[in-house]
């Protein structure tokens, strides 16, 4: 992988802290550790083992070209979820999720269009024909756009799998996803139910230091799935380039020059005598 995951970090980072033992979800059980001072602490021998399986899912599918829509509205996460998901080129939500994200995905995409059409505007000099009032509107409009549906411009199909950050809060996008049967991953802290799940990563879903960690694992994965493809692609390149070459001509065969006559030294006719 990108980089081997060492548990030492992952305690370090706080990872392993659960919440508190009266709040846990029950199909949590297999991850929890222990319970000390009334927290549940999570083995983070399996939180490591699930982040492999995790990256291994997620190198394929950015292998496959298709993208990873990251999720994560809490404010200690925002920032580090449009940070590391931007780092590998792939769309996020960091602000409201927006109703009929992936459900009705051909309004939002109308959306995006909108905000690309209110950029040509403004290009062409259209924006500027408008009235004053009308151009207060539009802008308005444009920065309502990019703070929702910026980040995932470049979303033009419904991604390959959602990476979510505390499902509970996240609850609609993921009734969404298992709707679509798209593959969710997440980080579950002992709250949450892991069966909403398809990629389980057991972990403090609240302290911003074990968000950046899990992040930084999982971008990696990503990032080097991305840059498989991009070699594939470039051999494949290299390929057709090859095959498409015209062959170098063949030199043609000289005939061999014929070998010179033997010379042949006779001696002087005699003069007769008479």
């Amino acid at each position: 992988m990108a980089n081997n995951i060492e548990v030492k970090d992952l305690l370090d980072a706080g990872v392993h802290f659960g919440h508190l033992t009266r709040k846990w979800d029950p199909n949590m059980a297999p991850y929890i550790y222990m319970e000390r001072n009334g927290i549940h602490i999570i083995n983070l021998y399996k939180t490591a083992a699930k982040i492999d399986e995790a990256n291994e899912a997620l190198k394929k599918i950015a292998a496959s070209g298709r993208k990873i829509l990251f999720v994560a509205t809490k404010k200690q996460a925002k920032d580090i979820v449009a940070e590391k998901a931007g780092k590998a080129n792939m769309p996020y939500i960091t602000e409201r999720w927006p109703g009929g994200m992936l459900t009705n995905f051909v309004t939002i995409r109308k959306a995006v269009k909108k905000m690309a059409s209110i950029d040509r505007m403004k290009k062409d000099g259209t924006f500027m024909t408008l009235s004053k009032k009308e151009r207060l509107q539009v802008d308005r409009l444009r920065a309502k756009l990019e703070k929702n549906l910026g980040s995932i411009s470049d979303m033009t199909r419904l991604p390959g799998a959602l990476f979510v950050v505390d499902i509970k809060r996240e609850h609609i996008a993921i009734k969404e996803a298992q709707k679509l049967n798209i593959p969710i991953f997440a980080m579950v802290d002992t709250n949450s139910d892991p069966r909403e799940v398809d990629y389980v990563i057991p972990a403090n879903d609240d302290a911003s230091k074990s968000i950046d960690k899990i992040l930084t694992h999982v971008t990696d994965a990503v990032i080097e799935g991305l840059s498989d493809r991009k070699a594939e692609k470039e051999a494949k390149k290299a390929e057709k380039e090859a095959a498409a070459a015209p062959a170098a001509p063949k030199a043609e065969a000289k005939p061999a020059a014929p070998a010179p006559a033997p010379e042949t030294t006779e001696a002087p006719a005699k003069e007769e005598t008479k």
